[in-house]
């Protein structure tokens, strides 16, 4: 197992954040986590990125214990976060956005080799180069954010709300981008609103309540699942 989180328990303050969730990532897979605002759906990516310290519980990762491992060296062991909000460097342009993503690598040859693999999966990147990242689109940006986490050439990709705030056919444009990322090698683990569209890709996934994973399973079962499209698909 790529990615295992047991029994992780998170607070902010006196807050209890999460509550001993549970769940695992196979390598190759795209495990979705779908929920309502306030799930704790970010809060456990954070907790995955080290970027929030877990109170209970541990998380491993390629068979390693990482849950008080920093988060700039969880990177260097192979996982990358798009966060929610893009969080892109508004400055700097396209190309010095995607090189960031490399902060931890020596290989030029190969950090060129990666640079090329984002122009390929977003074209418009190439276009942009050397435009400033806050000139940028919100589609764009997305693009950008993504492309930046695949630069640290990572063994889980960790995508945090991808779609928000894009047009419908850039949701789906984004979308088949995630499939052909992970059909290239990468292991994905997608935190989505758009519970359609995850949920239609996922091989995976889970459903977080109050901090609380309170279903799992296929992507096609949770799809079909009454209470599930009762909750989060917007049908009955």
């Amino acid at each position: 197992m790529l990615l295992e989180l047991d029994n992780v328990s998170l607070a902010y303050g006196r807050i209890q954040a999460l509550h001993g969730i549970s769940l695992n990532v196979a390598q190759g897979e795209i495990v979705a986590l779908i929920g309502a605002n306030g799930a704790g759906k970010s809060t456990t990516m954070r907790a995955i990125s080290g970027l929030r310290p877990v109170s209970e519980g541990s998380i491993r990762f390629d068979g390693q214990d990482i849950s008080k491992l920093r988060a700039d060296l969880r990177v260097v062991r192979g996982v990358s976060q798009s966060p929610e909000g893009r969080g892109i460097f508004p400055g700097m342009s396209v190309r010095e956005n995607l090189e960031m993503g490399a902060y931890t690598r020596k290989n030029r040859a190969e950090i060129s080799e990666d640079l090329e693999r984002v122009f390929t999966l977003f074209p418009r990147m190439k276009e942009r180069e050397k435009q400033s990242g806050g000139t940028l689109s919100g589609g764009e940006q997305q693009m950008l954010a993504v492309g930046r986490a695949l630069m640290s050439r990572p063994k889980l990709l960790l995508l945090d709300e991808p779609s928000m705030g894009l047009a419908p056919m850039l949701i789906q444009q984004i979308f088949d981008i995630i499939v052909e990322i992970n059909e290239q090698g990468t292991t994905v683990l997608l935190v989505e609103q758009n519970a359609q569209q995850a949920l239609s890709r996922a091989h995976r996934a889970y459903v977080l309540e109050t901090g609380r994973i309170v279903k799992e399973g296929t992507g096609a079962e949770l799809l079909h699942d009454p209470a599930v499209k009762d909750a989060y698909l917007g049908v009955a």
